[in-house]
């Protein structure tokens, strides 16, 4: 069989995790998701098919007829994490996590070589446990044993504080651990400093990702009064909002926040492109980070594209694509871990 895997891609978005294992050497054949925005950035980053497709209504044999049989088979995928968050769970119950039992009874029925799933860590104890049991269940009866970590993604390149459950499995073949990066402990400084700078509301001319949010006068009075690493509570009283006056608001210290430049960025979320909406600002310039900006804090390549070159890309949109992501490194770390147990 060829050395180099092929893999199909579930719930695949942009294609974070499918460059990550493209970048360890594997061939992406087919990506699956119903976001159909999606289809330029994975088609042109990674090579295969997209297709628009709800992986809850598929059939194992849409997957199967990708494979050639001539090279080891991957099913890789990371299913929607919203309703496994602490904060989803405090608020109603979400039937996405079906979709958990969904992949694992396609990955059963498909029987490929390698299968591999990232989520978050809180999957662990959602419902007490119950949903990733159900998972480790259909998958170790189809004959797969699982390799489980909760992945430090500083420790593999990528130069943010973020935390996720990473699980490979193999049939006949023993998986090892993940091996972290040369270049652990990767910081803001190292992933952004060498931008050129912007203002806030403004994008750069070679580089309309390199884009950010427009402020108002209020938070541009916020943002010159915070501090890299500091919280609002370094603020004249003036400029505080009516929220953190509360005695609930004062829980919640890393919003209107700065980054530090010789840190790891905090965990990049959907809404990372606001500077209200955690520690997303920049550490140095008065305004968030740029969309590019958080795209490298989530260890995209610098030349990873979102949309068309003749589009405008939307904050939202693309925020929310780059928040969702699987840090690219992690992925490529997954792929490396496949390729060993070859």
């Amino acid at each position: 069989m060829s050395a180099r895997p092929e893999v199909v891609d579930l719930f695949c978005g942009v294609g974070a995790l499918s460059h990550g294992l493209k970048l360890a050497g594997c061939r992406i054949l087919a990506g699956y998701d119903t976001d159909e925005r999606c289809k330029h950035a994975f088609e042109t980053n990674n090579g295969g098919e997209f297709v628009k497709r709800d992986v809850g209504k598929m059939s194992a044999y849409e997957i199967m007829g990708r494979y050639s049989g001539d090279a080891p088979s991957v099913l890789a995928g990371c299913a929607p994490c919203q309703p496994f968050s602490t904060y989803k769970q405090r608020y109603a119950e979400d039937p996405q996590w079906g979709l958990v039992r969904k992949f694992a009874e396609l990955a059963a029925e498909v029987q490929p070589d390698f299968v591999t799933m990232e989520n978050v860590p809180s999957l662990l104890r959602y419902k007490d446990g119950s949903v990733f049991r159900m998972f480790k269940d259909i998958l170790n009866e189809a004959g797969y044993p699982l390799r489980v970590t909760v992945a430090k993604c500083e420790l593999f390149g990528v130069p943010q504080k973020r935390r996720r459950l990473v699980v490979v499995a193999a049939r006949g073949r023993k998986i090892g651990p993940l091996i972290p990066a040369e270049n652990v402990g990767r910081t803001v400084r190292e992933a952004i400093g060498h931008l050129p700078p912007i203002e806030a509301g403004a994008k750069h001319a070679n580089d309309p990702l390199h884009t950010s949010s427009s402020l108002s006068d209020l938070n541009m009075r916020r943002m010159k009064a915070a501090k890299p690493g500091g919280t609002w509570r370094d603020w004249p009283e003036d400029l505080r909002a009516d929220c953190h006056r509360r005695a609930s608001g004062k829980t919640y210290p890393g919003v209107y926040a700065r980054m530090m430049w010789d840190e790891p960025a905090p965990t990049m979320t959907t809404q990372c492109f606001g500077f209200g909406n955690g520690r997303f600002g920049h550490p140095e310039q008065d305004r968030a980070i740029s969309l590019r900006e958080a795209a490298l804090l989530q260890s995209f390549p610098e030349g990873y594209e979102f949309v068309p070159t003749n589009e405008k890309p939307s904050m939202k949109e693309v925020g929310r694509w780059i928040g969702n992501a699987v840090p690219v490194e992690l992925g490529r770390a997954i792929g490396n871990t496949i390729l060993v147990g070859l």
